[in-house]
């Protein structure tokens, strides 16, 4: 325990606080320009501060309010039809998780959370496959699912809104849109667990704020982003998360 909390946030000094918060506008800013990442980025950040427990449901109010932010700046290009069905699956996916809730070791779900996100990658038509009402209400309930343990679990996600999307601010808007739908679900269980984080709301609203500032940025970088470089990055980024989680997996069930 630290000797002085900074403004009562349990464990956490001046120089963890305003570093979380920068932390938080770099990994949204990445999110914006990238498409994904900035979620799982941030998570890696935190995890040296946080034990699970707090981790978890700490990163998904933070990534709600994030991703509410981001919804602001880009709502007239959801795909609303992916939204009602992603909503229906989560609210499944969360409840079927608060029952096991850190009962499954983390990295079993890290490493099939890779894989999925290198074959949805490399083989793009398995993403695309079966109706659009269908296949996002499945991916609601598997990413809201998994995300009761895991957390980031946004890069499964734009695989799947990759396959959709006509364009870049498309793909934004709509990855804000179904994690908002996520993240709310989550909260609800985590709330129904009992976990309560109220000494940790100065926290959350400095990181929220350097989000806030980081998606203001992304968005100037992003309408000035060719598409083709957009899809490039997005697709090296997200080959590069699958292995690293592929990697975390296998340290945590002791194969390296």
């Amino acid at each position: 325990m630290l000797e002085t909390p900074f403004l009562g946030v349990p464990d956490v000094n001046a120089w963890i606080f305003f570093g979380l918060s920068v932390a938080s506008c770099f990994t949204s800013m990445v999110a914006i320009v990238t498409g994904t990442a900035g979620g799982l980025l941030l998570l890696a950040v935190m995890a040296f501060f946080f034990q699970p427990a707090t981790l978890i449901p700490l990163h998904t109010i933070i990534m709600l309010l994030t991703s509410v932010h981001v919804l602001v700046l880009f709502w007239r290009h959801i795909l609303k039809q992916t939204v009602l069905p992603f909503l229906a699956g989560s609210i499944i996916g969360a409840a079927s998780g608060a029952q096991i809730f850190v009962a499954l070791p983390a990295a079993i779900l890290q490493g099939i959370i890779g894989i999925f996100i290198l074959i949805l990658t490399w083989v793009p038509k398995i993403a695309s496959a079966g109706s659009e009402l269908k296949r996002f209400a499945v991916v609601g309930f598997v990413v809201t699912f998994l995300g009761m343990f895991v957390s980031a679990t946004g890069s499964l996600l734009a695989s799947f809104i990759a396959s959709a999307a006509p364009t870049r601010q498309n793909h934004v808007a709509t990855m804000g849109a179904l994690m908002i739908c996520s993240h709310v679900t989550k909260i609800v269980a985590f709330g129904v667990l009992g976990i309560a984080l109220a000494k940790y709301v100065p926290l959350i609203i400095s990181m929220v704020a350097g989000a806030a500032l980081g998606n203001w940025i992304g968005g100037k970088l992003l309408n000035r982003m060719q598409e083709q470089v957009f899809r490039t990055i997005f697709k090296i980024l997200l080959t590069l998360l699958g292995l690293r989680l592929l990697w975390v997996g296998a340290e945590g069930l002791g194969w390296l």
